[in-house]
């Protein structure tokens, strides 16, 4: 039966690849520490359940808070750098893009179309989903699965159109992982931020703070209160997701729905919008706005930001008056 930590091995394969492609690599300036970097990250991927019951949770647990550690200060002292990638000359390049044209959105297209067509066949065959994952709720490990189906068709239709060997593929991995850097772990160390945070009792201080401080017996100031804050929070956090659940325990709840009795449903989906408004203006969103600008080498790192920032601050205000409007009614 098909098991999510395959998916991790799976990751932690490709890392560790990398890693050894790194350290083979005599023109990086760094490739011990850039190869050293993407090692310890892989081998995060490979630690599972069975290590837990080896050594002991906590001791787990310390150990790969110093592997989180040493990955930081490798990264902060500029420890991963750009080394050779074995790529095409730009003229080269320049004429393969004028030869498929049109057709190198193809890979990238079938990723989403295997996933969909993956998890409507999952969900719709009877006895496929168990066959292939084995009895219970499995819902999360099928999209991933599917997804991991669409990404090897795209990574074969590449291979096909390009004419470039599979070791290649690798290497334009390795690139891309090295451009992007650092940022490349924060949606994991931004999650577990979120649950340090809601654990801490975050939430209950921000409330305290709020009726503290601001005059949240007005409705307004209440609501500006709960967007603003989704999105500065998620600002911080990289992630609206995370900052969701410490806003609206701190301010959504107790104010804007027990104080106020607003509508709990609106607040949540006009309150995650909010959030996403933060995530158009930060660098901790590392998926959505350093990621880019690395895929397009753009010589300016914030450049998807700045090109965001008047849509964010315009989206958040409209959300500020919708909440207004639509959750008193």
């Amino acid at each position: 039966m098909f098991q999510l930590h395959y998916l991790y091995w799976l990751a932690g394969l490709i890392l560790l690849v990398v890693a050894v492609m790194s350290w083979r690599d005599e023109k990086n300036p760094r490739r011990l520490t850039t190869g050293l970097f993407w090692a310890l990250y892989g081998l995060v991927f490979f630690i599972g359940d069975g290590a837990a019951a080896w050594l002991g949770a906590r001791t787990l647990h310390i150990a790969i808070g110093l592997v989180v550690v040493v990955m930081a200060l490798i990264a902060g002292l500029g420890g991963v750098k750009l080394g050779s990638y074995h790529q095409r000359t730009p003229q080269e390049r320049e004429a393969s893009a004028k030869r498929l044209g049109n057709r190198l959105f193809l890979p990238a297209l079938a990723i989403p179309v295997v996933t969909v067509i993956g998890v409507l066949l999952f969900n719709n065959l009877p006895g496929l989903r168990t066959a292939v994952f084995g009895a219970g709720n499995n819902a999360t490990l099928v999209t991933l699965f599917s997804m991991m189906v669409g990404c090897l068709a795209g990574w074969l239709i590449a291979l096909k159109m390009t004419r470039e060997a599979p070791a290649q593929s690798v290497q334009e991995a390795r690139r891309l992982l090295d451009a992007i850097g650092w940022a490349f772990i924060l949606p994991q160390i931004l999650a577990t931020l979120g649950l340090l945070f809601t654990a801490a009792g975050m939430g209950t201080a921000i409330s305290h703070l709020t009726e503290t401080w601001l005059a949240v017996d007005n409705r307004f100031v209440a609501v500006a209160t709960y967007a603003i804050g989704m999105a500065l929070l998620t600002m911080v956090m990289g992630n609206a997701f995370a900052a969701f659940p410490i806003v609206t325990a701190g301010i959504g709840i107790p104010i804007l729905v027990v104080q106020h009795h607003g509508d709990p449903a609106v607040m949540a989906a006009i309150g995650m919008f909010s959030g996403y408004c933060g995530s158009l203006m930060t660098p901790m969103a590392a998926n959505f706005n350093i990621v880019p600008a690395a895929l397009l080498e753009l010589p300016d790192r914030n450049a998807v930001i700045k090109a965001q920032v008047p849509t964010g601050v315009l989206l958040l205000i409209v959300n500020i008056f919708l909440l207004w409007f639509l959750m008193f009614r």
